[in-house]
């Protein structure tokens, strides 16, 4: 490690010291929206093996420990988030400025929704039911307006403020609207916990509302990203990675329309329970097929910047999460059809859910440690510019 940026001066308790000296921070280290990505990552894993079929009781002690781990990994940004925001409030305020950072800010509520759901499916083993449901109705709701307030402003900003160019349109953009369907899913599976009557039946009209508004702004915003990938190619660095995240809306909705459509018999009445629960079919499975078309292309582009020496970046993360949701949206379609072909692939996705966490965390294990993704990055001089390959004489 180069010793020009080590610390070793830094005045405090002695743990300060030695992550100063060790990692090679310095005071000035950021710590942004997008790390909330790594929580989102990790408890995905806990929830996908809680709903895969074949597996899920098989896995319940794994997905215990990976969702206790998530908790405290949200726990633990939140509070250094806390502290930093006291400390030094013009961090949040200079990403809140930036056109690519600002996108992240889908990232917190994200994850607090993630733990919420986890807590749902495992947290009565260790915290009693009662407990659990508390929690995770706390953490719905700030996560769901926190969500909605970033699916209103960094878009309105987007569209008022930021400046891009035509070949701007990436994954992230998806970030800041994704929130509310994965509110939708986890509050399709609070429906049950809701009072019979008007606000159980709220409550489930208002979870399918978010999630068309999450749907219909994502499909837009993807079928922007098909236009730029056509029209200009991809740039080949640490931002293709956020091609993935095209995949978390399509899973998460059908994750979504999955649950409500196994919650409305409680929820709406019997005639337009039975359409929903046809929806959570007619729906997924031309989905399903996006998906696995996305998932090679995504495959093949990443492929092909690793070729180029893609650098590791936070934006790793978006291998974890998108895959999660398809775990959990195939595993919904495998349970109302009890389609063997889908259960097997739930299964795949999963094994590449596992595989895609291991190549994220150890990166950022490897960054942290070195302290490069502490430190603030390098002010960009040219812009971020998608590019074709040329085409061979003759083609």
């Amino acid at each position: 490690m180069d010793n020009d940026f080590k610390n070793p001066s830094v005045k405090g308790f002695w743990w300060k010291r030695f992550f100063y000296t060790v990692t090679g921070a310095t005071n000035d280290y950021e710590l942004g929206p997008n790390w909330f990505a790594s929580v989102m990552g990790t408890g995905i894993i806990a929830n996908a093996a809680a709903s895969l079929p074949l597996l899920s009781d098989k896995l319940h002690g794994f997905a215990l420990i990976v969702w206790c781990f998530a908790s405290c990994m949200l726990v633990g940004l939140v509070l250094a988030t806390c502290v930093l925001l006291l400390k030094r409030s013009n961090v949040w305020k200079k990403h809140f400025r930036d056109p690519m950072m600002a996108q992240f800010y889908g990232a917190p509520p994200m994850a607090m929704l993630t733990v919420a759901g986890g807590t749902l499916l495992l947290g009565d083993s260790v915290l009693g039911q009662e407990l659990a449901l508390k929690i995770t109705w706390i953490l719905w709701f700030i996560g769901t307006i926190a969500g909605l307030g970033s699916a209103i402003i960094i878009p309105f900003r987007l569209f008022t403020t930021f400046k891009v160019r035509p070949d701007s349109a990436f994954g992230g953009w998806l970030m800041p609207v994704v929130p509310p369907m994965v509110s939708a899913a986890i509050g399709a599976m609070l429906v049950p916990y809701t009072p019979v009557g008007v606000l159980r039946e709220t409550m489930f009209y208002l979870c399918f509302s978010m999630f068309g508004l999450s749907l219909v702004a994502a499909l837009i915003i993807i079928s922007m990203i098909w236009s730029r990938l056509a029209h200009h190619g991809t740039s080949g660095t640490s931002r293709v990675p956020t091609l993935w995240i095209v995949l978390g809306p399509l899973g998460q909705s059908m994750t979504a329309a999955g649950i409500l459509g196994t919650v409305a018999e409680g929820a709406v009445s019997s005639k337009i329970a039975y359409g929903f629960e046809l929806f959570a079919v007619l729906y997924s499975v031309p989905v399903f097929g996006f998906v696995l078309l996305w998932t090679c292309l995504a495959t093949l582009l990443t492929l092909r910047a690793r070729r180029r020496q893609m650098r590791f970046a936070l934006t790793y993360w978006a291998f974890t999460f998108p895959v999660g949701t398809c775990v959990t949206g195939i595993a919904q379609l495998a349970h109302h059809t009890g389609l063997p072909l889908f259960k097997w692939i739930s299964i795949f996705y999963y094994i590449g859910l596992l595989t895609a966490w291991t190549v994220a965390a150890f990166g950022t294990t490897k960054g942290m440690i070195t302290g490069h993704l502490f430190r603030p990055p390098p002010p960009t001089v040219n812009p971020i510019v998608s590019v074709k390959e040329p085409l061979e004489i003759g083609e």
